[in-house]
């Protein structure tokens, strides 16, 4: 509620939103005769079907979205030819790249060949030497082969890809700027960022490295099989059920990994609905004290997440261990069916070896395109998206060059027999039958309710929207025949929320010149245009007294100036092309009264000698207008100047009358001056002589706003006159950020986890066997070598040999598998567990926070619920996994270097020397490809943070035909951002490279320097394969193990903020016990001298010095302007917040010395917005119960109250009746109602209606009126109003403004004073005898 208090207006900073147009309620109870309001028929796609065929085509043409159907190779539909080029070139290398690795199994067995001719002395020492230097260099070729032709497809396929997507990104943003304004009106504001960011990476994902990827992999593996099959084509088939074997069980177990995922996923966003709904509707969750119920209905959710989630980690683990499994399977049955082969003749040692090699290099290289495949279909689907956008035609395009330019422009509007429907809303017709004529260079005021058609009018002259039947006229020319871009580049218009760009003051001021003949004219001619301007809108004088002048950067969306600091510049922008038209849509209705006046001067000067269109709420802004129109509901009642309208004593005699009544009290007050009052009265009351004296004396004075002189003193403020608010902010102890030692988030991270201790150990003795694994590979793999290597006249030997260490290898098989089944299900266990214990934790920690917490900027709901979801998820990566990674790669690599130096110091010290190497390949191998993906989605965020600026103002962008300026901008953008891109890609593709390449090197040192050890006869074949395998293979593996460990990065930032959550405890905590106790309350409130500010807007007092008493039983009623503090008075009571001055007192006692819960039980709030969760009725109705064992009576009861029980006993399943997400199937008087039974079921003592029937129409209002007037009964009430028909029955109304009461009385009292309450009841009688 607080935020709606702001203003009202809408955040896109649009200039004509369609949604004020909606008739508030009591314009349509009233005038339903007029404003024909159809129902809607079931079906979505008949909104449409009431209107005649012209009309709907009207309204289909705005609104229509092709469906372009996309192909993979479409992607590639931006590049260049140089972009195709250099994709083949790209494809080419990293195909040969992929084909270079199965290579050097040929040179391992061909060394162990040499090794082995060696030892049965079949050639000499000498040969032996020329053979190893041979096959040494060809590693090096190789390493350095490979090294050339990763990097080069590597920065190719990046670069490429990144080009073509800037393309699109630039297509997309072009094909944004030219639509026409109802398809954005069907957009939400998000989609385009996510757009032109997510969606766009996506389809980069699709088209760069990962191409090279797949085809690298695609090539290992037919290279393989090539070499393969050359070598020994019957030892390959056999083996050829390795590969077989992997990819079924890749296939399978994906299969079943996918599906338990999507089941954990889609639980938990069931969860996350709950969670979802409850943050989003968090005052009502605290006014209920139904945390504890809420938290709960979570936490079910979570128990059914964290068991899908097990089975997916569990299953993964299983993957990885059968994988493990079958890896040496294959080595036991190569060896087993090789020794067959070679006793036969038909093999030698080096095709067995070279055949196992490249057979499982093979194998796992398949691995390695599955997932890729993925990133190619989300990049096709994202880009479907997309190119629907590029692909629309738009209705209203102003890029193109159609349509007739006039010589010259008298200014002249007409509208004849205007009809007008919004495309986003077609059952509501804003516009009948209009006929109005505007003449040139005259002022028309228009003024009427809201939703009456006033902004409508203006959107129609801009032609933001094409009008449904009849037709606007420009000097005679009907707009639609006009070029579009011309049209807006001769109309101004100001709005009433000003939107500037983040650029400096003078570069804001300056896009008024677009497609003007001083567009391009030199700097001196356009600063002296731009100064005029800023003179004329009275911005001259505050923009000098800035530091920096007119290169002032007025930050994103202008927000460091104040509000009528930026409408100045916004009218200077609209007037320094000296437009011929000028629309100001209450342009400054926005503001409060002192920038008003400033404001009101310089619009007088700017409409002088131009068409003027002004909308006005305040009718003192509009008194010398040319002629004013009254509107209400689409039609025009009357029209005339200000005299004679005042004459025929209708509408208009009226609302000024009351607007008149009220002002001259509101003068009489500010004389008398109250001492305590924050001294802005006083300067508000010199503003408002000043004002009229200047336009009484026809001169104008060029009038100082108040935030102009401050603006010096802002920077240095002395302690003269503050208010007591901004005091008591001053004493107020800011938040400081912790900061955390890593022990102490690890200590939190175990805490979770304390229970599962036992599971945890296990799998940490599981990760020590894990990590045995290949340096006891190394021996049985040395042992086999040596075995197969025998002499023919030792073959019996070498058979029974070959039988015992195959046999080993299966051993060896079965204990790999059960020991990674044993680690993965275990620590998933705990995974799982600590996640869903976070999750629960993090929600309640949450719910127990105070309202000043989730109105903060970073905890929007989005922001809190994918807190809940991504961060919990992320400290799983802190949790046992992370460990156990850690200690098998730790045992691997202690104990091969124990087996080398054990068995051969020498070369073992040789190859360790390379392990820093190894590791750092294996691990940068796959942490360089996240880092392109993370270095994609971060580079592009600033210009899509610019190009969704520039489209959530497209009504601004739009109306100063700055579509051309914006693309070029984001045009530089994002090329500057490419270079960068290129050349931090031609950099890090060399780590990439080298990670792939450097392998080959290592493994040449090592059968350089071994081959020298067994010719000096140092070393036998045994010891060196040992050595060899047990240090180099195993450090490789463990470099790969370290890659594919959760982010630890991630882990340790999500475990700060989730440690900075649950350290965090709010000024009102709703877990404290703390407070007097609160068995009864008698109802009588007590405001003394309350001054309040939102803690998330400091600067904008809300309640000054608020004084007010409520007896017990008393039915009050606070009304008053919005934004006045009435709202803030019901949180208050709830104690959503405290104040920082006075105190508010219920019985007599300080409410905050009270024990919230128990405080909180005596009181029901019923709001404006009802918030009904997922679940039946009865369950929504239960939760206002404080206790459980509710009886059905009791239900049935309050539904009675509430005027609801009829209903929901009519509903086939009664109150076992599912809501829906947000009480979505029931109407909003039904919600309503349900909300108030809700509220009644606890019997409160206090009963709070903030706005209850402000959202509902005509006969729902009626019903639910009466609800809560039977519910008011015998209790304390407190009720919010617009609507002041709804509240003429309290036994008091308090009338607010600015944050204090400004009269009290009964209704008819407060009629007698004729002062502030007379005049909002004139007010609203306008809109109904329209």
């Amino acid at each position: 509620m607080a935020l709606g208090e702001q203003g009202g207006s809408s955040s896109t900073g649009a200039v004509v939103e369609p949604e004020k147009e909606k008739p508030t309620p009591a314009s349509l109870s009233d005038s339903d005769d007029q404003s024909k309001k159809i129902s809607i028929p079931e079906n979505a796609q008949d909104e449409l079907a009431h209107l005649p065929q012209n009309e709907r085509e009207i309204i289909e043409r705005q609104i229509h979205m092709p469906n372009v159907p996309v192909t993979y190779f479409q992607l590639y539909r931006f590049a260049t030819v140089n972009d195709l080029i250099l994709i083949a070139i790209g494809c080419v290398t990293a195909i040969i790249g992929g084909a270079i690795l199965p290579v050097m199994t040929v040179l391992f067995g061909q060394l162990a060949q040499t090794f082995q001719n060696f030892a049965l002395e079949h050639i000499t020492r000498g040969h032996m030497q020329h053979e190893i230097n041979r096959f040494t260099l060809y590693f090096l070729y190789l390493g350095i082969g490979e090294f050339v032709m990763v990097y080069i497809s590597t920065v190719l396929l990046i670069y490429t890809g990144e080009h073509i997507t800037g393309k699109i990104r630039e297509e997309y943003l072009r094909a944004i700027l030219r639509q026409n304004i109802a398809f954005f009106d069907k957009l939400g504001a998000g989609e385009i960022t996510t757009r032109i960011t997510a969606d766009t990476n996506l389809i980069q994902e699709g088209i760069s490295e990962k191409v090279g990827l797949s085809l690298s992999a695609a090539a290992t593996f037919f290279a393989a099989f090539v070499i393969s099959f050359v070598k020994n084509w019957k030892l390959t088939l056999i083996l050829c059920s390795t590969v077989l074997a992997i990819t079924l069980l890749m296939g399978l177990c994906s299969g079943f990994i996918v599906k338990f995922q999507k089941q954990s996923l889609n639980s938990y966003a069931e969860g996350g609905t709950v969670a979802e709904e409850v943050i989003s509707s968090i005052r009502n969750t605290q006014a209920f004290n139904t945390q504890d119920k809420l938290a709960r209905a979570y936490d079910a959710f979570l128990v059914v997440a964290e068991k899908w989630g097990f089975k997916q980690r569990a299953m993964v683990s299983f993957m990885m261990g059968i994988m493990m499994c079958i890896v040496y399977l294959n080595y036991g049955l190569a060896f087993w069916q090789g020794s067959r082969f070679l006793v036969q003749g038909k093999a030698n040692l080096s095709q067995v070896l070279t055949v196992m090699m490249a057979i499982m290099i093979g194998a796992f290289s398949l691995g390695h395109v599955a997932p890729n495949i993925q990133a190619f279909t989300t990049g096709v689907s994202a880009a479907a998206k997309i190119y629907n956008t590029i692909d629309r035609v738009s209705p209203l395009n102003p890029d193109s060059p159609e349509g007739d330019k006039l010589e010259t422009v008298e200014g002249t509007i007409e509208l004849r027999g205007v009809k007008h429907i919004y495309p986003s809303r077609p059952t509501v017709e804003v516009l009948h039958n209009m006929n109005l004529v505007i003449p040139a260079g005259k002022v028309t005021a228009l003024v009427g309710a809201s939703g009456s058609g006033k902004s409508t009018i203006v959107g129609l002259v801009e032609r933001f929207y094409d009008p449904v039947a009849g037709q606007v006229f420009l000097d005679g020319h009907d707009i639609s025949t006009l070029n579009l871009r011309w049209l807006r580049e001769h109309i101004a218009l100001v709005s009433q929320e000003p939107v500037l760009f983040g650029t400096t003051i003078f570069g804001n001021v300056c896009h008024g010149l677009i497609g003007t003949r001083y567009e391009n004219a030199s700097e001196e001619v356009k600063r002296d245009l731009v100064v005029k301007a800023c003179q004329m809108s009275n911005a001259d004088g505050f923009i000098r007294s800035l530091p920096e002048g007119y290169e002032t950067n007025v930050g994103e969306r202008g927000f460091l100036l104040s509000g009528g600091q930026k409408q100045r510049i916004a009218i200077a922008r609209s007037i320094v092309s000296d437009p011929k038209i000028l629309l100001l849509d209450e342009a400054t209705s926005a503001l409060d009264t002192k920038s008003e006046g400033v404001v009101q001067a310089a619009l007088d000067a700017a409409s002088q000698g131009r068409t003027t269109i002004v909308i006005a709420h305040r009718l003192s802004t509009i008194k010398t207008a040319d002629n004013i129109v009254v509107m209400a509901a689409g039609n025009i009642i009357e029209q005339g100047t200000h005299d004679q309208l005042i004459e025929k004593q209708g509408a208009y005699y009226q609302l000024v009358e009351a607007q008149r009544i009220s002002a001259s009290k509101e003068a009489a007050a500010g004389e008398e001056g109250s001492a305590d009052a924050e001294p802005e009265v006083d300067e508000d009351e010199e503003l408002k002589l000043k004002v009229t004296r200047s336009h009484a004396s026809g001169r104008e004075v060029p009038i100082a706003d108040p935030d102009d002189e401050n603006l010096g003193e802002k920077l240095n403020r002395t302690t003269t006159t503050k208010s007591k608010s901004s005091v008591a902010l001053a004493n107020k102890p800011k938040e400081e950020e912790k900061k955390y030692s890593l022990w102490s988030l690890i200590k939190m991270t175990a805490s979770f986890n304390k229970q599962e201790m036992p599971y945890m150990l296990l799998g940490l003795f599981a990760s020590i066997i894990c990590g045995g694994g290949y340096p006891t590979q190394a021996v049985l793999f040395a042992k086999s070598i040596n075995a197969l290597s025998r002499p023919p006249n030792e073959y019996g030997l070498l058979r029974k040999d070959a039988n015992f260490w195959s046999g080993m290898y299966l051993m060896l098989a079965v204990v790999q598998f059960l020991a990674h089944l044993v680690q993965g299900v275990s620590f998933a266990y705990c995974a799982e567990k600590l996640v869903h214990r976070v999750r629960d934790q993090a929600f309640r920690t949450m719910l127990r926070q105070d309202i000043g917490f989730f109105d903060k900027e970073e905890n929007t709901t989005g922001s809190l619920t994918s807190f809940l979801s991504t961060e919990t998820t992320h400290l799983a990566g802190m949790s046992g996994v992370t460990l156990g990674t850690l200690l098998t790669v730790s045992t691997t690599l202690v104990s091969a270097m124990a087996l080398g130096v054990a068995v051969g110091w020498k070369l073992a010290l040789v190859c360790i020397a390379a392990i820093p190497i190894l590791l750092a390949c294996g691990f940068f191998r796959f942490w360089m490809l996240a880092q392109f993906q993370r270095r994609s989605k971060a580079a592009y965020e600033k210009s899509g943070g610019y190009a969704c600026e520039a489209t959530a103002a497209i009504r601004t962008v739009a109306s100063l035909a700055r579509e051309r300026d914006v693309w070029d901008s984001y045009h530089e953008q994002i090329a500057v951002q490419e270079k960068k891109s290129l050349n931090s890609v031609i950099k890090s593709s060399m780590l990439y490279a080298a990670s792939q390449s450097l392998m080959f090197l290592c493994m040449a040192l090592g059968f350089w320097y071994g081959g020298s050890l067994i010719r000096s006869g140092e070393y036998n074949m045994t010891q060196f394969f040992m050595v060899f395998t047990a240090i180099i293979f195993g450090a490789q593996s463990a470099g790969i193990m370290f890659s594919f460990s959760s982010d630890m990065g991630k882990a340790k930032s999500a475990a700060i903020d989730l440690k900075a959550l649950f350290d965090r405890k709010p000024e009102i905590d709703a877990w404290s016990e703390e407070g007097e106790s609160v068995p009864e309350v008698e109802g009588s409130i007590e405001f003394r001298d309350v001054h309040f500010r939102y803690p998330t807007r400091p600067e904008q007092p809300v309640l000054r010095g608020l004084n007010l008493t409520v007896k017990p039983g008393q039915y009050v009623a606070l009304v008053g302007p919005s934004g006045c503090g009435k709202s803030t008075t019901i949180s208050l009571i709830e104690r959503f917040y405290n104040p920082l001055v006075g105190g508010v007192f219920v019985d007599g006692q300080e409410i905050s010395t009270l024990k919230l819960n128990e405080y909180r039980s005596h009181i029901a709030l019923v709001s404006q917005e009802p918030t009904l969760y997922q679940g039946t009725i009865k369950e929504n109705v239960l939760l206002g119960g404080d206790r459980d064992d509710v009886s059905d009576e009791e239900i049935e009861k309050a539904c009675r109250a509430a005027n609801i029980y009829d209903f929901i006993m009519s509903l086939p399943e009664g109150f076992n009746t599912v809501c829906g997400s947000k009480g979505t199937l029931l109407s909003g008087g039904q919600k309503q109602r349900i909300a108030i039974a809700r509220a009644l079921i606890r019997n409160p003592k206090i009963l709070l209606l903030d706005e209850a029937t402000s959202a509902l129409d005509s006969e729902s209002e009626k019903v639910v009126q009466a609800a809560l007037d039977a519910a008011a009964e015998g209790r304390t009430t407190v009720a919010v109003a617009h609507r002041l028909s709804t509240i003429q029955k309290a036994d008091l109304i308090y009338v607010f403004d600015s944050g204090k009461v400004v009269e009290s009385g009964t209704h008819f009292e407060l009629l007698a004073k004729k002062g502030k309450y007379y005049e909002l009841v004139q007010l609203q009688s306008l809109e109904k005898s329209s």
